[in-house]
Parts: C-alpha cells; structure tokens; sequence
C-alpha cells in the first residue's frame, strides 16, 4: 500500500514539474517569438522613432504685458498667469496686476 501512495506522490511531483516547466518555456515565447527576437524588434522602434521625433523642449511663448494690464487670473485657490509684465514690473498677486 505504501508503494502505491508513494507512486502516486512521484507521478503527482513529476507531473508538477513538468507543467511548470511548460509553463516556463511558454512565456519564454509570446505569439511565436522569443524574448531575444521581441527585444531586437523594441530596439528596433525606439532607434526609428528617435529619427522621427525630436526631442527639443519647445520654448513657450508668453506675451508681454503693460504697467496696470492684468496679468494673472485667480480660479479658487490657484492663480494662473495671462502674461509677463514688463521689465522693472512684477505681477501683484493681491491685485491681478503689473506694477
């Protein structure tokens, strides 16, 4: 009787292992290829896409604002700039205005 149970008990642990190790070899390969040939092919567009984009931050472009323009804009607590006063003039956040 103890023969059998430890039959059982191999056939079960082999039986384990070697679905595991399917397992293992299946996600080695996604739709047919294997990890190497998907990291050649990522490679691949990462080099393609660098040609075809650039990657330069583009400057943005704020308008100049007069003294007594307004310049800011209060939404709740947040205060958004409408533009950039003028040299010698800073954006009174109290009034919403270059002075």
């Amino acid at each position: 009787m103890e023969r059998v149970h430890a039959a059982v008990y191999l056939s079960v642990c082999l039986s384990l292992l070697t679905s595991l190790c399917q397992g293992q070899r299946s996600a080695d390969t996604v739709l047919g290829l294997t990890t190497a040939e998907l990291a050649e092919a990522l490679q691949g567009v990462l080099d393609e896409g660098d040609t075809r984009l650039s990657v330069e931050k583009k400057a943005s472009v704020i308008p100049r604002c007069d003294v007594g323009e307004r310049c800011a804009m209060k939404h709740g607590p947040r205060i958004g700039r409408l533009c950039d006063c003028l040299r010698g003039t800073a954006c009174n956040t109290f009034f919403l205005r270059c002075y």
